[in-house]
């Protein structure tokens, strides 16, 4: 048996380095437009999940991303991005099956220490892999955002740049000077398999405040009569319409919504919801599929599991 994987390290405002590898190393673009398809995936998964890309180069057959998330787990934004960036790939290219290598690689990044340097391995791939000379001859990285040549809307840039000067064109020459010194660096061990316990990259101090803000996000965890309260308050019902019999609407939606999210929470179990709603947890792990798959083109739908997220995060402030 494989050693089971630890679990991801989330809390929020957390940064990653996160490498996307083609599934046996094969391609995975394979013309601009795919690129371009991929940008907009990118921008449609911040404005989902309110993260931060920082930095991101595509290679043929990888993509290495710098990112800061919110409250939403980087599982989910990047399950979110390879699902459907393989969908749009397969009906391009007629294929079925895998297009990523089974989980992305992602190191949690000691932000303080080494946020500008992996920004800088980041941009300086291309150059690495022998494609360019320098990386301002790469067209498909977010360097050329940095020197102010493109302009790529959802990238966050601020906050490397303020690290260099806080005028901005000040900024970008010494961030340009830092590009340079560093562009004959090999490649950097340490960025693809961290220092700690292969999660991480930082120092004993930063990985025991790390483990810890996630420990705590953990503990902040909703009970199964919060999660209905906010089902009920997104949809303005009574929690009797949730327990009547039947699969009348708005109920068998608060239902599944209810349910969706209790899967999402390790510490919750559809049985226990069953047997609150006198429900078959089987039925309501269909329903709860059901949402996952139909959200990803009902924005309707997405708006109501968010605006229940919403009102679950006051209720837990107001209760706690």
């Amino acid at each position: 048996t494989t050693m089971a994987r630890k679990p991801r390290i989330h809390y929020p405002g957390a940064f990653y380095h996160v490498m996307l590898r083609g599934n046996g190393g094969q391609d995975i673009f394979f013309s601009d437009a795919d690129r371009s398809r991929f940008y907009l995936l990118l921008q449609e998964g911040i404005e989902r999940y309110n993260h931060r890309i920082h930095a991101f180069c595509q290679m043929t057959n990888h993509v290495h991303l710098a990112i800061q998330v919110g409250n939403i787990s980087l599982s989910r934004i990047m399950q979110n991005v390879s699902f459907r960036y393989t969908r749009y790939i397969n009906s391009e290219q007629n294929k079925i099956g895998h297009l990523f290598q089974g989980r992305y690689k992602a190191l949690l990044i000691d932000g303080d220490s080494y946020f500008v340097e992996l920004v800088r391995y980041i941009h300086c791939n291309p150059v690495r892999a022998g494609l360019a000379a320098n990386p301002d001859e790469y067209q498909w990285s977010s360097h050329n955002a940095y020197l102010g040549k493109s302009f790529i809307p959802w990238l966050t840039i601020d906050q490397v740049l303020s690290q260099f000067a806080d005028q901005k064109n000040r900024a970008g020459k010494l961030y340009d000077d830092f590009i340079q010194a560093g562009i004959t660096e090999p490649h950097r061990h340490e960025f693809h398999s961290g220092t700690f316990d292969g999660r991480i990259l930082g120092d004993e101090n930063f990985s025991e405040k790390a483990l810890g803000l996630a420990e705590e996000k953990w503990k902040n965890q909703w009970t199964l009569s919060q999660i209905l309260d906010a089902v009920c308050l997104s949809y303005g019902l009574d929690q009797e319409i949730l327990l009547a019999p039947g699969k009348k609407q708005p109920g068998a939606e608060a239902r599944a919504i209810a349910a969706y999210l209790v899967q999402e929470e390790e510490h919750l179990s559809l049985t226990g919801l069953g047997n609150i709603l006198n429900r078959d947890s089987s039925a309501l792990s269909r329903a709860a599929g059901r949402v996952r798959e139909r959200k990803r083109n009902n924005s309707k739908l997405a708006d109501r599991v968010a605006s229940t997220r919403g009102h679950l995060l006051k209720i837990s402030k107001y209760q706690a």
